[in-house]
Parts: C-alpha cells; structure tokens; sequence
C-alpha cells in the first residue's frame, strides 16, 4: 500500500452545512414576501428595459455585519422609499459576500461573528432572516452574489443581484448569472473598461451548463435558459472616474453595438469616488443631471450608505452604524443626497 498522501493534503477540516431545502424548510418565504419579491423584481426589470422612467436607486450599507443596526437603518429607508416612490424606486444592498484582493472579513454568511469562525451554518440561517425582515417592512432587496453555491440558499428573497468588477470576468460567475431569476448587473474591468462587461452580459443571457449543486445539497449538471435581464454598472477604474456624459455617451453605443440594451447603472462609490463618501451625493447628483438633460440610457444609481459616515478597522471596539467594509456616506447626507434627486427628476415626468 502506498505511504504518500495525494489527497486533502492542504485541507485542515470540513463542515457539513445543511441542504437548501433544509434551510428553506425551516426559514420559509411567506406567500406575501414571494409575491414582493416577483413584483419586484418585475419593477425593476421595467426600469432597465424604459417602459417605467423612474430611478432605480441600490442604496445600503457596503456590508451587513450587525443584524441590529442593519434593521434600524432598513426603517430609516423604507419610510424615505415610501416618500419619493413616485420618482426613485428605492432597493436596499443587503450584501452578504465580500471579495477580498488578499485576505480580510469575507461577509456575514462566511464569518458571522466577526471572529474568524467561519460559521457558515449560521450565516446563512442569519442572512435567510434578515432578507425576510427587510421584505416585511417593504423594501426590495440587493446583493452581490460571489459563491455560486449562496444563491441556492438566500435567491428566492433577492429582488437584484450584481457581479462584482473582480468577477465580472470569470466564467462561473457568468455562468451562474445565467441561471437567476432576478435582474442584475455586471460591473465594469477594475482597470475601467467595459468589455468584460459586455462579453458578461452576452454569456449570461445565453444558455450555459455547468456544475452546481441542486436543492438538496448534491453534485448536479446544472443547465440554464439564460437571463435577459442583464445591465451594466459603471464603478469607475484604475484610470479614473467613468461617470460622465462622455463616457456614459460613448458605453450606450458600446452596448447597442453589441446588440445589447442601451441601459446603465451609475456606481457612486468605489472608483467613481475614489473611495471618498463625501463624493458620493455629487456623483448621484450629476447621474440624475444626465437624467434630466433627456440621457434615458441611464436607468439607476448605486450608493454605500450606513447610519453614520465612514468606516472602522475590526481591531477595535467596534462603533454602532458604522461600516466595517468600504467607506459609506451617513443616513443625513443619504437622505438629503435622495430628496435633492426626487425633487430634480420632477421635470421628468
């Protein structure tokens, strides 16, 4: 018999997590919450596609870490979504997942506890209550779905979802993108470009196989229809902001080009800002300003916004509202960046 190990050498343990049926069994959707969620996702995919003018605005914190001050924040929004309906069709980021350069906390569903842990069982159990709260107080929900296993355990409750710029590129995640039931959008290169976006798009409204897991946790062929409901997001890039009507101009055609629906998100934080929250209202100022100025091209808005402005280190007692993950711009400023938007799309419609 032979001495040498060739499997598992480098794995230190494994968990068995539970099959999503199991999980969906005991933190089911209500038939209410199911009918939101379709109602929604039909709202929003109204909006990329023209037939409802009203602006799609992905807004929330860059990542829930504390059930507690999530909760206060979804109230805060669903009482300022309920106020400017008419004109901003408000979803709030209910991000989960956190793609890393190198290491760091990777989400909720990874590290609950903030502690390295790794208890997934409980994340995902978290994660599954979480949405149906936000559901109930009438809120579309977002997310940004990095594992291509998660969406077997939270999709049913996600009314949008986005591919990340890191991802954007990879074949699994457009793949996987193929297979979902709700609208999404494909960010643009880190470096700022947006062909991979493009190419994202196109892979995702085809038909894909692959390999996946099915609702009781085993292997599976996988085989989807496509998803027709696919846009782009613009985040800005290594070269700089890509936010403008030049830019926003010259991506349309890009994208008619590419027999691919003229319609786009504006991503206010990340390079578009440089990772400076207090840029965040200028930007979603001059995206609603194209609006205006007739650019239908642009159909939505992305903003990282907590109760208080800013980020923190997780070396540290951690204070109440404040993000742990990218920097993100206060609820005053949120709210004053939103009603200043309601008011200026009045001439819209």
């Amino acid at each position: 018999m032979s001495s040498h190990q060739v499997t598992d050498i480098n794995v230190a343990s494994t968990q068995p997590l539970p099959a999503p049926d199991e999980l969906l069994r005991a933190i089911p959707r209500t038939e209410a919450q199911e009918n939101f969620v379709a109602q929604s996702r039909q709202e929003i995919q109204n909006i990329i596609f023209g037939s409802d003018k009203r602006l799609l605005l992905v807004v929330g914190p860059c990542s829930i870490h504390d059930i507690k001050a999530g909760t206060e924040y979804a109230r805060k929004l669903a009482k300022l979504a309920a106020e400017v309906k008419d004109r901003i069709y408000v979803v709030m980021r209910v991000y989960y997942e956190k793609p890393r350069t190198t290491v760091g906390w990777k989400g909720m569903i990874m590290d609950p506890h903030l502690d390295g842990t790794y208890d997934i069982p409980t994340g995902l159990t978290m994660a599954r209550h979480f949405l149906r709260d936000v559901i109930d107080m009438g809120l579309p929900t977002a997310t940004e779905l990095l594992d291509p296993i998660t969406p077997q355990y939270i999709a049913d409750l996600i009314c949008w979802s986005a591919i990340g710029a890191r991802t954007t590129e990879s074949q699994t995640h457009r793949q996987m993108a193929s297979g979902l039931s709700m609208p999404l959008g494909f960010k643009n290169s880190t470096d700022g470009t947006i062909q991979a976006a493009i190419n994202a798009i196109k892979a995702a409204s085809r038909q894909q196989t692959f390999l996946g897991i099915d609702h009781e946790g085993r292997a599976a062929s996988v085989t989807t229809k496509g998803n027709p409901y696919c846009h782009l997001v613009l985040r800005g890039g290594k070269a700089g902001p890509n936010y403008d009507a030049a830019h926003v101009n010259e991506y349309l055609e890009k994208l008619k080009a590419s027999s691919l629906s003229p319609a786009l998100m504006v991503d206010c934080s990340h390079d578009n800002a440089k990772k400076d929250f207090n840029r965040y209202p200028e930007i979603m100022a001059d995206a609603v300003s194209q609006i205006v100025a007739g650019q239908s091209g642009i159909i939505g808005a992305m903003v990282e916004s907590n109760l208080h402005e800013g980020t923190q280190k997780m070396d540290q007692e951690l204070a109440y509202g404040v993000s742990i993950t990218d920097p993100c711009l206060g609820w005053d400023a949120t709210e004053k960046m939103v009603r200043e938007a309601h008011t200026a799309l009045k001439s819209r419609f």
